[in-house]
């Protein structure tokens, strides 16, 4: 067993019920919170998707909102002006193309306006249990360090994960890696006294000294 594999097997071990830390209902709900979330919390998502999906957890009733008023609703959630944006636009294609239910199927999803391939990859693989492995900030920091997957690019790092882990188990590693960026391999201070993956990751105890 090489060490990428004893630091999945590990990962495994120490987050057993890892899951997402967003609160959706459906499909669509998590949809905006995924793009709620980009370069901002988990928790700061929750708090303003509990009072926006009060009134507007469809895409039918999200277009009722102009841009402006979206934005007073997520301003806390940072870059508002973009996430609005882009939140309206893929609830118009849900709409108009998809007769107001979020495509299960990946090329569709990422066919919407405003939906990235990351975003795609986690309503894909969490709505509809589909196998896919999103790379987010945490997941492209902790692939790299551990050496599970070196690229400078996302989809670099989405490629080499996707070839050292078998495929139905791409969804689960990838709240694995985020829980363990979350919880231990911090982006300024990772910390690696206490990390078990620390026998077998080659950062270990060389980066934020």
């Amino acid at each position: 067993m090489d060490n990428r594999q004893k630091i999945l097997r590990e990962l495994e071990s120490l987050y057993p019920d890892a899951k997402p830390a967003l609160h959706f209902r459906s499909p669509y709900e998590l949809l905006v919170a995924v793009i709620l979330s980009a370069q901002c919390t988990d928790e700061r998502v929750n708090k303003v998707t509990a009072v926006l999906f009060e009134r507007y957890n469809t895409p039918e009733a999200m277009l009722l909102l102009s841009r402006e008023e979206l934005e007073k609703y997520i301003y806390s959630c940072g870059f508002y002006h973009n996430k609005a944006a882009h939140i309206l636009s893929a609830s118009r294609d849900i709409v108009e193309q998809f007769h107001g239910q979020v495509p299960s199927e990946l090329d569709k999803l990422q066919s919407l306006a405003g939906v990235g391939r990351k975003t795609a990859n986690v309503v894909y693989s969490v709505a509809f249990g589909g196998d896919a492995i999103a790379v987010d900030t945490h997941v492209f920091r902790v692939a790299n360090r551990t050496g599970l997957a070196v690229g400078n690019t996302p989809e670099k790092v989405e490629e080499g994960l996707m070839r050292v882990i078998p495929k139905d188990k791409w969804s689960k590693a990838h709240h694995l890696l985020i829980w363990h960026g979350r919880k231990v391999c911090h982006s300024q201070r990772p910390d690696c006294a206490h990390c078990t993956l620390a026998p077998w990751c080659p950062s270990a105890f060389k980066i934020g000294k």
